[in-house]
């Protein structure tokens, strides 16, 4: 099988001098085809995958250059670009890529119906992403694709649903239902995550936090309602992985709106938000689809927005106005603005980011046009 190489894009003589003092690391790439997911496998790889509807769309799993996994201070090193280890080919655009914790197993979704397909992750003596099987969610075709998380738990199992009185529980091996969300709320969901091996968390398009536990079958999910200001506006939502100085380890909830707005939640007391602030955007977003908010998971208080244009923002919520108004952005980083000016047409739109798991300031994040960087910011630099 012939699978195409991410190739190291010669960064122009402007982009380079623009962010020489910006940066500690700065490494720009081209996919052959531009992703919308980033999805890390383990602590030296990433997966990504098209997400175009009239081909086949490759997923790859790429091996990170290695300056960018070690994690010791090191010299020179030999690999300066990224590796494709391992792929394969889907039938379907995939808008979704969860990796199943501590095993060899992915699961995707995509238009046009919300039916799950799973892979493997073949072994070390060939490069297949091997198709494994397909969960179905029913005959209803109009059904918008699914959101998914997944986790290990007892058995490998995968959350899933389009809607919240659809979002279910499936043991991916035997695709054995083991819950399904007794609720009468049909609004679009936009992201689900599991809290814990018994929690799970869904985010609505409309905004709702909706909160439920598997130990109780059938129980309905819950359901929060967001300031009616900003209704009309479309949401996501991002988790992070506790509340700096608390006692308990409770999950902080970053909700995004189309139009900018940041609410943070702790689900301790969801009615009352903790913060709430306004990205800095010059307009809403124009492809809500895209909206991507997430935690830093070694930085205390800051997360990443992105979704509105090329650029990806930083916002410490430390830093937040008690007023709620507008707040200035930690660092923007505009590289793929920059990268795609010699395409002509349109910038390119920022389609997702992740944060290196132990790298403080450093992301990874991949545009409509291809391009995919690995960033670390300097942490001397501010800008607006």
């Amino acid at each position: 099988m012939a699978l195409s190489t991410p190739t190291i894009q010669i960064v122009p003589v402007l982009m380079l001098f623009f962010f020489a003092f910006r940066y500690n690391d700065l490494h720009v790439f081209e996919l052959q085809e531009p992703t919308r997911v980033i999805e890390w496998i383990g602590e030296k790889s990433v997966c990504v995958a098209g997400y175009e509807n009239s081909k086949k769309n490759e997923i790859l799993q790429l091996l990170l250059p290695q300056k960018l996994y070690v994690k010791e201070k090191q010299g020179l090193c030999p690999e300066r670009d990224f590796k494709v280890e391992r792929g394969g080919f889907s039938d379907r655009p995939v808008y979704s890529l969860r990796h199943v914790p501590n095993t060899s197993l992915l699961v995707t979704s995509g238009p046009p119906d919300s039916s799950l397909q799973v892979w493997q992750l073949a072994a070390e003596d060939t490069d297949v992403v091997k198709s494994v099987s397909t969960i179905p969610t029913g005959n209803d075709s109009k059904k918008p694709w699914a959101k998914i998380a997944t986790t290990l738990a007892r058995t490998p199992c995968v959350l899933h649903g389009s809607r919240v009185n659809n979002v279910q529980i499936t043991e991916i091996e035997s695709k054995k239902n083991i819950y399904t969300a007794a609720s009468s709320i049909s609004d679009e969901v936009s992201g689900l995550e599991f809290l814990d091996c018994n929690t799970l968390l869904a985010c609505c398009v409309k905004g709702q936090l909706c909160l439920a536990d598997v130990r109780q079958p059938q129980s309905p999910l819950g359901d929060t309602s967001v300031p009616s200001a900003l209704s009309g506006e479309q949401w996501c939502m991002g988790v992070s992985s506790g509340l700096q100085g608390s006692d308990v380890n409770a999950p902080a909830i970053a909700r995004l709106s189309s139009g900018g707005q940041l609410t943070l939640t702790d689900l301790r007391n969801i009615p009352k938000p903790l913060k709430s602030a306004r990205c800095k955007v010059s307009a809403a977003s124009q492809s809500a689809e895209f909206l991507c908010v997430s935690w830093a998971p070694v930085l205390d208080g800051c997360l990443a927005v992105s979704g509105f244009n090329g650029t990806v923002h930083i916002y410490d919520t430390r830093n937040w106005p008690v007023s709620g108004g507008e707040t200035e952005p930690l660092f923007s980083h505009k590289g793929h603005i920059f990268s795609g000016m010699d395409n002509g047409g349109d910038f390119p739109l920022v389609t997702t980011h992740a944060w290196h798991p132990w790298k403080p300031r450093m992301l990874l994040s991949a545009a409509s046009d291809g391009s995919l960087h690995v960033w670390d910011w300097a942490e001397s630099h501010k800008n607006s």
